[in-house]
């Protein structure tokens, strides 16, 4: 298998094929695309008509600005692309749309279709994508990261308040090339200045940072104003575009955040990398940099550690120990990219997006992003979005008995919604070129070609990159069942997406059947897998894949079923939360009610050893382990952060407030916190509080405290409270632990 293969596809690449892309900005009556060459960046520019996309050339009757008029094939909804001379032509015809139909561009029943991003356009339109014939390793980055002072009396620096500044700030180019600007030797004016001689000299295509939308860059912004520098950050010696009302949204969650744009480069926040990887592994304890660091084992044995509140007094006693923290705090930034960055680079070649717009698009949106992209390239009309919202059933989910038991199999339907898809020939309704099932098979073929190249690679680069792009066609082949059953997208259909589902517990159904003539005993069944007890006879692996391979012939070709696991044991709790024991000892947990990011530490803590006792057959000492856990509080033998909680507010403070008002929420600790405090937070900014004062039934939104204003001198924890919490979480275990003779035994 080899990389050109794959990008020859023009389903799954687009129709151009030039190489080396790194940026396109609009300019003018023109696009300005940027080019990496083995001499640097060059440019040139090409002309470029924005589009809208209308069911009737009538509806811009009367429309100042002219366009030329595209007719579709086909009878879908939109069938004529209007083409405009100028960006600012189509917004003007768009404003003149909005107008006189009364709908928003965002309506679903809008008789027009806008696409807001002229960039995303212009790669619809020709067909191009970024990075195509570029290694990750080339792409030019430059990480960076700032420190602030807090003046006395603060809590929390403010770029806003005089006193306060930037202190330090640490740079780091991709070849290694380190840069500290120390606020000991530079006036803030001078430091900002020389930021900007540093983008200009080591011109990135990718400006990295972890949180740096809604801290680094926001902060260097309003103190650049303060200054009255301007930031010549873009390639044409331009400013930031900054727009500060910008929410994303991912899963359950939402952030608030001021987005920058530079010209010419990406800005690659690794805070909303990490965002993705936890959505889809559930393993961090923290967003923050130094936790993210320590669990992908980039951090340093001897890297700097200091506290945010002693930022100041380090700055003013030992600002060598600072600027030493900082540097590690950019090379951590850039080792976490390397990670997470690699698999969005690789997307970016995919989807007609920008890197820094490719990872906050959700997957429907990426999915839907091919079809108009290759309709569009057939001169064919493409359908409204879909209005249908109406639920259907899911996946098949049981959990037949709870308790521990051992030995125990995991077999499960290699992607099973899209083997149902591609087996059943089950595709969205108005897709009349027949484009769904082509793209999901070839995605099938090129994950399957990828990783056994990645198996057969001896070059360890080669192997990572096979690797991770198989993990990226993972991910697109099963966001494509995701885009069946999403609403307002042109190709979705939830018809088909519940035929998908009700096929795929057809399947569970049968596998459980066939498990039970085989005398196996089914455990937890979740979707599209199984874990089971083997019957007796059966302990050994050969004879476990056996029965595995009969489960597999049982079904119809092309749903294959693969053992994906063996354990000595598994503590089921309820569905969809169980605990496994490896063969090599290692603990797996699954499921918000064995593990949750929003229990206190000692409580995670106390959790991980009950279960694991559970799990080793000594649950007898479960009781044991709790007491001392309540000695450990008693005593006050800890750090504040072991009892802290810690919770991300999931929107604004003052959309809570005003919800409060109205009675619409509950009170909230973490809120009222956000609320007392100096700094200004956001929707997705996390907060983190302890309960003091006394007795186990305190209220926590009235008895709640910001753990940077603890003192340890007055230790004002409610041990009451924490015990009371320990002993509630327990209770969970006892119909698994050895009961107590009563009476009538």
């Amino acid at each position: 298998m080899n990389t050109q293969e794959i990008e020859n596809t023009p389903l799954l690449f687009g129709h151009d094929r030039r190489t080396g892309i790194v940026a396109v900005e609009t300019a003018g009556h023109f696009v300005r695309v940027f080019f990496r060459t083995a001499r640097g960046v060059h440019f040139h520019d090409e002309p470029f008509r924005p589009f809208i996309l209308v069911s009737d050339p009538l509806l811009v009757h009367g429309c100042k600005t002219a366009c030329s008029i595209r007719q579709l094939s086909g009878e879908a909804l939109f069938r004529y692309q209007l083409q405009f001379d100028s960006w600012n032509d189509c917004l003007t015809a768009r404003d003149f749309l909005a107008s006189t139909t009364g709908q928003t561009t965002t309506g679903a029943q809008a008789p027009y279709l806008f696409i807001p991003d002229p960039v995303h356009q212009y790669l619809l339109s020709s067909g191009a994508t970024l990075f195509k014939g570029i290694e990750f390793s080339e792409l030019r980055s430059l990480t960076l990261d700032i420190e602030t002072f807090c003046c006395e009396g603060y809590n929390f620096s403010n770029p806003e308040r005089a006193e306060d500044r930037i202190i330090s700030i640490a740079c780091r180019d991709s070849h290694g090339q380190e840069t500290v600007l120390r606020g000991d030797r530079l006036s803030e004016s001078d430091m900002l200045l020389a930021l900007n001689d540093i983008i200009r000299t080591s011109d990135p295509d990718v400006i990295i940072g972890h949180n740096i939308f809604r801290f680094d860059l926001d902060y260097i912004g309003k103190r650049a104003r303060r200054h009255g520098i301007t930031l010549k950050w873009g390639r044409n010696g331009s400013p930031p575009r900054i727009s500060s009302g910008s929410r994303w949204n991912l899963a359950e969650r939402s952030i608030d955040y001021p987005r920058w744009d530079v010209h010419g480069r990406h800005i690659i926040d690794t805070y909303f990398l990490v965002q993705h990887y936890d959505i889809a592994q559930r393993g961090l304890e923290s967003h923050g940099l130094k936790q993210v660091a320590r669990h992908f084992g980039v951090a340093a044995p001897e890297r700097v550690y200091l506290e945010g509140n002693k930022i100041s007094e380090q700055f003013t006693r030992n600002p060598e120990l600072l600027y030493r923290y900082n540097l590690d705090d950019v090379r951590e930034t850039e080792s976490i990219y390397r990670i997470l960055g690699y698999a969005w680079f690789l997307q970016t070649r995919i989807f007609p997006y920008s890197f820094q717009n490719c990872p906050l698009k959700g997957n429907a949106t990426r999915i839907n992003s091919l079809f108009l992209r290759e309709y569009l390239h057939q001169g064919h009309s493409i359908p409204a979005r879909t209005t249908e919202s109406t639920a259907f059933e899911g996946g098949y989910t049981e959990l037949p008995q709870a308790g521990i038991f051992g030995p125990v199999v995991h077999c499960d339907v290699a992607s099973l919604y899209p083997s149902l898809m591609l087996t059943y020939r089950l595709k969205p309704s108005r897709d009349v070129l027949g484009l769904f099932l082509p793209m999901l098979a070839e995605l099938r073929r090129f994950r399957l070609e990828a990783k056994r190249a990645a198996r057969e690679s001896d070059a360890e680069d080669t192997r990572r990159y096979f690797d991770t792009l198989q993990q990226v066609f993972k991910v697109l082949i099963n966001s494509f069942f995701g885009y069946l059953g999403a609403p307002l997208h042109n190709f979705s259909d939830p018809a088909a997406a519940a035929e998908v589902t009700r096929l795929g517990r057809v399947t569970i159904k049968a596998m459980i059947s066939v498990l039970h003539n085989h005398n196996a005993r089914p455990l937890e069944v979740d979707t599209d897998g199984i874990y089971f007890q083997p019957p007796p006879g059966c302990e050994e692996e050969e004879h476990q894949q056996a029965l595995v391979q009969a489960l597999s012939s049982s079904l119809p070709e092309g749903i294959e079923v693969e053992m994906d696991g063996r354990y000595r044991s598994m503590f089921a709790y309820k569905a969809k939360n169980y605990a496994l024991l490896g063969y090599d000892d290692r603990i797996t947990i699954r499921g918000s009610g064995l593990r949750s990011r929003g229990m206190e530490q000692y409580l995670r803590e106390f959790l991980r050893e009950a279960v694991e006792l559970l799990l080793k057959g000594e649950s007898s000492s479960v009781d044991s382990c709790c007491e001392r856990y309540v000695s450990r509080l008693v005593r006050r033998d800890f750090e504040i952060g072991w009892i802290a909680r810690t919770a991300t507010l999931n929107e604004s403070p003052a959309s809570y407030q005003a919800k409060l008002r109205q009675g619409k929420c509950n009170p909230s600790a973490a809120f009222e916190i956000a609320l007392s405090e100096e700094r200004t937070f956001y929707a997705g900014d996390q907060v983190c509080y302890y309960i003091r004062g006394a007795g186990k039934g305190a209220t926590a939104h009235e008895n709640c405290h910001p753990v940077s204003g603890f003192d340890p001198a007055r230790c004002d924890v409610n041990i009451s409270y924490y015990v009371q919490k320990l002993r509630h979480l327990k209770k969970r275990f006892e119909p698994f632990l050895p009961q107590q003779p009563t009476l009538f035994d």
